[in-house]
């Protein structure tokens, strides 16, 4: 059974200068514990798709299915994790990756000593009781991955969680959040601008028309040693294969959406 399905899905909205169509029959299968990308053009409906899946929006045409059950609401299944870590300032990293436990009242000694082990076995025992301007930027979003995993979603959501960190930096955190990931066995579905980085981290690639967004192709991601490593994988023989053909895609798409 597929972990993901949208079927036939569309989403419209109203604005002052009338109807738009942000997405459009869009169908799209994820397998239990696959890692995808999407890639499109501005405004073609990425980050859209990423809040129809968690529930937040719901299709104005079309159906989309978690472990074949109709998404109708937010889904308990499902942790998001955005471009930015929204930690909060004036509560220490333990505090900041309870706040979900919180929300839910899950917030007992043994959800506590959960995220403790977490954020042990994630690098950042010695910083529980440290403020979040005490950390590097790399530092907060592992901790903003850590108050995600608290809530042990099957499925999780990343909204190019690492444009706003530097180059080094971002390619530190990949290969972090890629292991993580992996290790906890989630199905994971990111929105990205950086082609790199989605060959690297995924199994397979979405790439989307302009608006109104709609699947154009996908790629299958096979590269020689990549054995779970975004860096392994930028070495393989084949990715600059994969990055060209990508990009010359990318580059047509871009050019009918102006």
């Amino acid at each position: 059974m597929n972990k993901v399905e949208l079927k036939d899905v569309g989403l419209k909205y109203v604005n002052k200068s009338g109807e738009i169509v942000a997405l459009s029959d869009v169908n799209l299968q994820i397998q239990p514990e696959e890692f995808i990308s999407i890639l499109g053009p501005s405004g073609c409906g990425k980050s859209t798709i990423l809040s129809l899946i968690a529930g937040m929006l719901l299709p104005t045409q079309g159906v989309v299915r978690i472990d074949g059950q109709e998404v109708k609401g937010v889904s308990l299944k499902v942790g998001y994790m955005l471009q930015h870590d929204h930690l909060f300032e004036w509560r220490t990293i333990r505090a900041n990756a309870m706040l979900g436990l919180e929300v839910r009242k899950k917030a007992d000694q043994q959800h506590r000593e959960f995220v403790d082990e977490l954020l042990i076995r994630y690098g950042l025992k010695d910083f529980l009781n440290k403020y979040p301007s005490e950390l590097s930027g790399g530092m907060r979003q592992r901790a903003a991955l850590v108050r995600t995993l608290a809530l042990e979603p099957e499925i999780v959501l990343l909204d190019e969680p690492f444009s706003a960190l530097d180059y080094q930096t971002r390619l530190a955190l990949e290969e972090e959040v890629a292991t993580i990931l992996k290790r906890e066995k989630k199905t994971v579905i990111q929105v990205t601008h950086d082609l790199a980085e989605a060959i690297a981290m995924s199994d397979r690639v979405i790439i989307l028309t302009p608006r109104s967004g709609t699947v154009k192709s996908e790629y299958l991601i096979d590269l020689t040693g990549k054995n779970g490593s975004p860096f392994a994988a930028r070495q393989a023989p084949e990715f600059r294969d994969y990055f060209k053909q990508i990009w010359n895609e990318l580059e047509v798409s871009h050019e009918a959406a102006m």
